[in-house]
């Protein structure tokens, strides 16, 4: 087999393996190969906002995973999109610029018995690739390579939402990235002038001709290679029309992973890390045990409430009408604003369920739109959708592969609503829901409640409804997890490094111990940016 020499390997050319060929490469004297299953970033719905809605669920951006059946779903399986193409899921994502709670990242130091992964520890590293509009202060930075910005149009019903939920007691807050995101506010997005703003354009167009930096794109890891305990590089398998159908890339100081949630645990188990038993069954030898690798997966399960409106624009009316669309289509093209610049959601709340919780535990994602899913045509009438998510959801599913062929699709079974207290979450989340809809900020547009309906009234039935309304919101993380080494379950330790093994890190949203209480794209950035800092320390 060919093979080709390099100091570094990332496999994975997403939000993580962007930031990191970048960093690493950064030095001249050490070559680095930044490997991407998916193609180039350069078709015009990637760059216009809107245009999720053409990315998602299209094999050119989306790897077109779809989840096992849920019990918690109600036997439903669901569509679960991860980016595809160099910049991953910053492609398709919602754009959303959320680092979470001082919480989350204190819980991490607890959990890894590291105070370097508190919020006062990693702030910094939010700050370093960070360009807001705000500029630089106590807790943004300016000048980084992700640009954050105010979104670039306005709804009058989501500003009565907002109003709405002030009566109902949470009040406006100017900036959800404080570290504490308790409050109603409209979102800040990844783009730049109205255009998204993603992993690729922002990491690896600026730095794309440094000598040093070999992009593999259409360029499949389908296995680790091991001398002894030590990772030494991948194999690779070509799917573009130039060089071997099959090569390797070799590591001189470490193979770093960055597939994310999904693909970063089963390339560890196509490499034969994981489950003992696991492996076996797919006739996979066993180069290191590893129980935990594709275990503890979390995500955020939005429950989508929808409302009839009258007497207010939203963009199923406009969406539906070809004066509409043209209108839309002319006010982006000459200002970059306007419906064509949205993020799939605008406006933001967070809150908690009950009093039993001393920082929000709930998110709403507000949208001047209804659908019955992504992917779907807009209703033909005006209405919105009030979408809530348990930020801190106690069940957990798992990935694993179901052959060793590397092209098969792993099973992911995200295992939703298993808990009871998750259960107990998702109603009270639908009781607040209707009673903001119920204030008067929104009474003169009535709004009349038709999903899940207004005949849902028990603790019991609500649960069941949320099985029936609820879907992911695309945020997978923990499945190759931080941990102490007395944790069994445990992938990596506090510096990413896979235990037990030598020369392989892991630096994505796998590593997540337990997921962040908002998006999970700018917490992912916040990793990759602490896993350069230690590699270069190294």
């Amino acid at each position: 087999m060919d093979s080709q020499q390099f100091d570094y390997v990332i496999v994975g050319g997403g939000t993580a393996g962007c930031l990191l060929a970048n960093r690493l490469s950064a030095d001249p004297s050490k070559r680095v190969c930044l490997l991407e299953a998916g193609g180039e970033d350069n078709w015009i719905w990637i760059n216009i906002p809107v245009g999720y809605l053409y990315c998602i669920a299209n094999p050119r951006t989306d790897w077109m995973f779809r989840t096992t059946k849920d019990a918690g779903l109600n036997g439903r399986d669901i569509h679960y999109a991860r980016g595809r193409g160099l910049g991953g899921c910053s492609l398709i994502n919602a754009m959303i610029y959320m680092r979470g709670q001082k919480r989350d990242y204190d819980q991490w130091a607890a959990i890894t018995g590291d105070p370097a992964w508190t919020w006062d520890s990693v702030l910094p590293y939010f700050r370093k690739h960070e360009d807001s509009h705000r500029g630089s202060g106590q807790f943004h930075g300016s000048g980084g390579e992700i640009r954050v910005e105010e979104q670039r149009l306005s709804w009058k019903i989501l500003d009565q939402f907002a109003q709405a939920a002030e009566q109902a007691g949470i009040p406006r807050t100017p900036d959800f990235n404080t570290g504490n995101n308790a409050g109603s506010g409209r979102f800040e997005v990844t783009q730049k002038t109205g255009v998204r703003w993603h992993a690729g354009k922002a990491f690896i167009r600026p730095v794309r001709k440094r000598p040093n930096l070999v992009i593999r794109s259409l360029s499949q890891a389908v296995r680790l290679v091991f001398e002894g305990s030590r990772c030494v590089g991948v194999e690779v398998r070509n799917a573009g029309d130039t060089g071997p159908a099959t090569w390797l890339a070799r590591a001189r100081d470490e193979v770093v992973l960055s597939a994310g949630a999904i693909g970063t645990p089963q390339l560890l188990q196509l490499s034969g890390v994981g489950a003992p038993e696991l492996l076996a069954r797919h006739g996979i030898a066993v180069t290191h045990a590893l129980p935990g690798v594709g275990e503890n997966l979390q995500d955020h399960l939005q429950l989508r409430m929808a409302f009839k409106v009258r007497g207010i624009k939203t963009l199923n009316t406009m969406a539906n009408s070809l004066w509409g669309k043209a209108m839309m289509g002319l006010e982006y093209a000459f200002l970059r604003s306007g419906p064509l610049t949205m993020a799939p959601s605008q406006l933001g709340v967070f809150w908690r369920s009950s009093d039993e919780h001393d920082t929000p535990n709930l998110q709403y994602h507000v949208q001047p739109l209804s659908l019955d899913k992504f992917g779907d045509p807009l209703h033909a009438f005006p209405a919105f959708t009030a979408s809530v998510c348990n930020l801190r959801p106690s069940s957990r599913g798992h990935v694993r592969i179901q052959s060793s062929d590397p092209a098969a699709k792993p099973e992911i079974h995200c295992n939703y609503l298993s808990t009871e207290a998750d259960r107990k979450v998702a109603a009270a989340a639908l009781r607040l829901t209707r009673r903001i809809v119920s204030m008067p900020a929104l009474q003169a547009y009535q709004p009349q409640e038709f999903l899940p309906g207004p005949q849902v009234q028990s603790d019991a039935d609500l649960a069941r409804a949320a099985g029936d309304i609820g879907t992911t919101i695309f945020h997978p993380v923990g499945t190759c997890r931080m941990g102490m080494a007395d944790d069994a379950l445990a992938v990596v330790d506090s510096r990413l490094r896979v235990i037990g093994l030598q020369g392989l890190r892991i630096a994505d949203a796998s590593v997540m111990p337990t997921i962040t209480s908002g998006n999970t794209n700018a917490p992912t950035l916040m990793v990759a940016e602490r896993a350069a800092a230690m590699i270069l320390a190294r």
